[in-house]
């Protein structure tokens, strides 16, 4: 099996758990399903997990691409799908391709932007991701949220 099918395989696997249990409640677990997903991206990308209210997996979407070094990310239209699919809440996630996962004080305040505007709106952003090669911070986990 190539490296390809066999990442294919393993985000099969992930996805198909994440749909039928809270799988990616926990930090450890979105952290491999969002390392593989975003690995060997060459430009920078802004990713949503939509949630719903037991943490199961609505769906994981592309919604903004950029450059090698940023990405520009407007909350009205992250807002805009969270309603569409009637998320009640979700994670954030996006990739560095310079290879430093540390959050960038951009990062932690357009974190704290969506965070505020999706709560008018009653969506609870769990957490937030920075994927970097084979690192991932977690910004729950660094008390940033």
């Amino acid at each position: 099996m190539t490296g390809d099918k066999t990442i294919q395989r393993a985000l099969k696997l992930l996805e198909g758990r994440a749909r039928a249990t809270d799988s990616l409640a926990n930090p450890a677990a979105v952290r491999s399903y969002l390392k593989l997903r975003l690995a060997g991206r060459e430009h920078e990308v802004f990713v949503c997990v939509f949630l719903d209210a037991q943490n199961r997996v609505i769906a994981f979407e592309e919604l903004f691409r950029g450059t090698l070094t940023q990405t520009s990310v407007y909350p009205r239209e992250v807002v805009k799908e969270a309603l569409a699919k009637n998320a009640a809440g979700l994670i954030l996630c996006h990739n560095h391709p310079s290879g430093v996962a540390e959050p960038s004080f951009q990062d932690q305040a357009l974190t704290r932007s969506l965070s505020e505007a999706l709560a008018l709106v009653d969506v609870k952003v769990l957490d937030h991701f920075v994927v970097a090669g084979a690192s991932a911070v977690s910004f729950a986990e660094r008390g940033l949220l």
